[in-house]
């Protein structure tokens, strides 16, 4: 059994700590570079003022998330090495060329685009600058296709076979599209997608609430609440078809997820519980009958695996049972917000104080989600690091448990440091762009205009050209 001491668990603790700081970030920029890239076109097509002030302001927090991205990610890739050199020594031939294609087809397009989308507004034309914000934003998702290529088969592993204990590719094409990836990448994409539509919606309903009326901060916040009401519903459909997925490939993290100790049919929806791993029983469980058969069988009497079918080769269960309850809960709580203020906004045509202070108590909900969402995935994934190939504590390394703790409480100080500077910064920036603002929308429209910067001018005057 796993203890503080155990270098394994450290280990298990520092990556955990890394990938969960990183993940934060990419989340953000994979769905916000679209995000920005609606604004410009929608300032193109009507040239209205307002999608361009939206445009500066999320331009410069996708660059500040990606800069955040960019260094935790670096971080991350050297425990590859230092923490775990039996990954990279078993399955290297694999998961060395999805990261190199990760690096050169998705990093380079979004580092090299991302100075004109930033630098280049006045000065290359408007064509250009467009084309840089939509590659930039197709290099996100390009990123996020191949770590979730990479990710997905580790849960669900083939093409390939063994040969001297290292895993050689046999299908490249089944290795990238393995059982579970276009699950997990959807589920991702739209993860994303909720993540910045309530990021953008809360930091707007934030500008509003300090009476930063413009015509720009309720066309984001319009953006980001109409986006989540229609992806909520499309990420619920999607964790449905992912779960039956998951059920199929990899049974036992579904019976952890569900606390289900015995195989049965019609087995109930454990909604609360206190997991007893030792005793393989559920505490103060309230349960509805037949539920999860009928949520993951799509029958109210199909079979349920259970854990005790796997002992000793299943994950830990309290993790997963609470883990699946927070993304559930929090997807809940999208659902009723987003429909709330889309609905308040649609007819009022304006926010409403509760609306909005709800709107700006979800403004981190998809970081909730997400990694609480990861976690099942990841440690669903326990004891194996590559499902069925390669175990967790075969591939770790064998370093003093200080030198890994002492790494640990060097990583975890400076991510608070971090993120503290980061929620700072983004408030700062949106207590500078509302600056000025009154009650006034008509004033406050007026203003935004003479604020404008000379880079938004030169963009009229260019596309005025093109267009004579």
């Amino acid at each position: 059994m796993e203890t503080i001491a155990d270098p394994l668990l450290l280990s298990r603790i520092q990556f955990a700590a890394n990938i969960t700081f990183h993940i934060l970030f990419p989340t953000i920029t994979i769905a916000l570079g679209w995000i920005l890239l609606f604004f410009k076109l929608s300032y193109m097509r009507t040239k209205n003022d307002k999608w361009m002030s939206a445009y500066f302001f999320w331009t410069k927090v996708f660059a500040l998330c990606f800069a955040v991205g960019v260094v935790t990610g670096i971080t991350m890739s050297f425990q590859f090495g230092t923490n775990w050199p039996g990954f990279m020594n078993t399955v290297g031939n694999i998961a060395g060329p999805l990261l190199a294609y990760e690096v050169l087809t998705a990093f380079f397009l979004e580092a090299t685009f991302l100075g004109i989308m930033l630098f280049g507004f006045s000065r290359v034309p408007a064509w250009l600058h467009n084309l840089a914000t939509f590659l930039v934003a197709f290099g996100t998702t390009a990123s996020a296709f191949w770590i979730i290529a990479l990710n997905s088969w580790m849960q669900t592993p083939v093409g390939f076979e063994m040969i001297d204990g290292q895993a050689h590719a046999t299908s490249w094409f089944e290795i990238v599209f393995n059982p579970s990836m276009p699950y997990r990448l959807t589920h991702m994409l739209l993860a994303s997608g909720l993540t910045a539509s309530f990021l953008v919606a809360g930091i707007s309903a934030y500008r509003w609430l300090r009476n930063d009326r413009t015509d720009c901060v309720l066309a984001a916040l319009k953006t980001g609440v109409t986006l989540a009401a229609i992806l909520i519903p499309l990420q619920i459909f999607m964790g449905d078809l992912h779960g039956i997925n998951t059920l199929e490939h990899q049974p036992q993290k579904v019976a952890a997820m569900e606390a289900n100790w015995e195989t049965q049919e019609g087995a109930p929806l454990v909604l609360f519980a206190i997991p007893d791993e030792e005793e393989r029983t559920n505490k103060y469980a309230i349960e509805i009958p037949n539920l999860a058969s009928f949520i993951l069988r799509h029958d109210w009497g199909g079979e349920v695996p259970g854990l005790n079918d796997y002992i000793g080769d299943h994950p830990p269960v309290a993790p997963l049972f609470w883990g699946f309850r927070i993304m559930v809960g929090t997807g809940i709580l999208m659902l009723i917000t987003s429909w709330w203020a889309f609905i308040t906004i649609t007819r009022k045509k304006d926010l409403s104080k509760p609306v909005a202070w709800t709107l700006i108590g979800m403004t981190f909900s998809g970081w909730v989600a997400t990694v609480s969402g990861w976690y099942v995935t990841e440690i669903g994934r326990q004891p194996y690091l590559v499902y069925g190939v390669l175990r967790t504590e075969d591939a770790v390394a064998d370093i003093p448990v200080p030198m890994v703790g002492t790494t640990l409480a060097i990583y975890l100080s400076v991510y608070v440091l971090i993120m503290g500077a980061f929620i700072t910064t983004l408030y700062y920036m949106a207590n500078k762009a509302g600056e000025g603002g009154g009650q006034d929308p008509e004033k406050d429209r007026v203003t935004g205009i003479e604020r404008r910067s000379a880079a938004s001018k030169a963009a009229d005057e260019i596309t005025d050209e093109m267009t004579e």
